[in-house]
Formats: C-alpha cells, sequence, structure tokens
C-alpha cells in the first residue's frame, strides 16, 4: 500500500518500540519519515533506507520547546514540510511508587513532562505548517490506562488520560482547517520494556486480554498509520483501543 506517498511523517520514541513499528509502517506505506528520539540510534532509519525507504534521524527532546522547532526546521529542510505527525514517544515513572499517595514530585514530572507535555508541545509546533499547506493528521499514542483503572499507574494514566482529552481538544479546535487529530490506545504491548519481566507477569498480562496474548508494535502502528492516511479522512477527535478485546470485558481486569 503507498496510503501515505508524497508525505512527511514525524515520529517520536521511533528508536525502539511502538515507535519504531509505526516509523516502518510509514515509510513502507510510502512516507518519508523523520525518526526523532532522545537516543542516539539510527537502526531505524538504516532498516527504512535499506527497504528503499526515506528518513532522516533526529536526536531530540520531547519536553523541550526548542528541539521540537528545531525538528520542524530539519523536516522542511530535508522534506520540504511536516504532514503528519505521529506522538508516540513515553515513559512510565522509574523514581518512585506510581501510586496517589507514595508518587513524588520527580515522579510525577518525569512521566507528565514526556508523556502530555511532549504531545502538547509537538502538535503546537506542527499545526501552524498544517494549516497554511491545508491540513494534516495527527496520531496521538495514548494507553488502556487513560480508560481503565489500574493499579500503580497514577502518573501514568494521569498523563495518558491528558493525551486523550488533548486528542479531542485539538481535533474541536482545528478540524474546520483540515487538521485531524485521532488517538490509539494500547493494551499491553510485547515491547523491550517487557523483555525481562518473569514468565508469570507475562502471563498475567496476557489474560487480560480477551485474545489471551501481549499485541505486538506492528499491531499498534498499523492504527496508526490507518488515521495518518486519507483512508480515515471522516475520522477526527477518535479513541481507538488497540487492546486485544480488553476494554470489552468491563470489569474484569
Amino acid at each position: 500500500m503507498d496510503r501515505l506517498q508524497e508525505t512527511a511523517t514525524i515520529v517520536t520514541g521511533a528508536a525502539q518500540g511502538i515507535g519504531r513499528a509505526v516509523a516502518i509502517r510509514c515509510a513502507t506505506e510510502g512516507s518519508k519519515v523523520v525518526v526523532a528520539d532522545r537516543q542516539d540510534d539510527e537502526s531505524t532509519v538504516k532498516e527504512i533506507i535499506e527497504a528503499g525507504g526515506q528518513a532522516l534521524h533526529v536526536v531530540m527532546d520531547v519536553r523541550d520547546q526548542r528541539d521540537w522547532r528545531m525538528l520542524v526546521d530539519r523536516t522542511r529542510e530535508h522534506f520540504g514540510a511536516v504532514d503528519r505527525l505521529a506522538n508516540v514517544a513515553g515513559v512510565v515513572n522509574m523514581h518512585s511508587p506510581d501510586n496517589v499517595v507514595e508518587l513524588t514530585d520527580e515522579g510525577w514530572n518525569s512521566v507528565v513532562d514526556t508523556d502530555l507535555k511532549g504531545v502538547w508541545l509537538g502538535m503546537q509546533a506542527v499545526i501552524p505548517g498544517m494549516v497554511e499547506r491545508g491540513g494534516g493528521s495527527i496520531v496521538n499514542v495514548a494507553s488502556m490506562a487513560a480508560l481503565k483503572g489500574l493499579s500503580n499507574l497514577a502518573a501514568y494514566s494521569a498523563a495518558k488520560g491528558g493525551v486523550v482529552a488533548l486528542t479531542r481538544q485539538v481535533a474541536m479546535e482545528w478540524g474546520t482547517r483540515g487538521i485531524r487529530c485521532n488517538c490509539v490506545c494500547p493494551g499491553t504491548i510485547d515491547t523491550p520494556i517487557l523483555a525481562d519481566i518473569p514468565d508469570d507477569m507475562r502471563s498475567k498480562y496476557a489474560s487480560a486480554h480477551i485474545i489471551h496474548r501481549l499485541g505486538l508494535p506492528e499491531e499498534v502502528a498499523a492504527a496508526a498509520a490507518f488515521f495518518l492516511s486519507d483512508d480515515a479522512g471522516f475520522c477526527t477527535g477518535e479513541i481507538l483501543p488497540v487492546d486485544g478485546g480488553w476494554n470489552a470485558k468491563g470489569n474484569d481486569n
């Protein structure tokens, strides 16, 4: 498929996991891809180029407004414009327990600054240029933690819930100017962050889903690519669980 032909797409958090899968999927569908990440890791770009695609690696921090300006400028220099944005970069709290009582300022800020502020700064940076060009498409990656109460994910749930709200806000504010903004909410996805968890914990995570397995980054990427493409031209402000049926299980978490 070439649904993203003649577009340039910025993907954050694209060095590994879901971000890497989204970047590769967008390139497969014809987009020129800017692989943005805090890690100085060019493996995603190399894979895209070796497959015949076009990609640019940019080291940046989504929490920094100046880095976003630099990223947009470099995208324009190399590919002419920013047509699509996939906000994928995200972290979990590694500084303190992540329940409301024991959560620390450092733990809260580390998550909210990346997972929520980073999404806002990204949309703020690209929307004016998209409006000038007559439109564009944004997809934000939130989490099922935005839609369900989950233990020990206070900062993460708050940040991802904010991503859902911001998605709807941008869709409402900019829809008449040609900007579509949608959100995917993954369930538990088999990414490098889960590589070292014990088998019993992996089985517990898998059993939360009706399908009884962990999701693949490529499955989230397929949903993101759909929203970024014109095939989703009548979709905006949508929040899509990509969760193996987890959300459909009601109170059986």
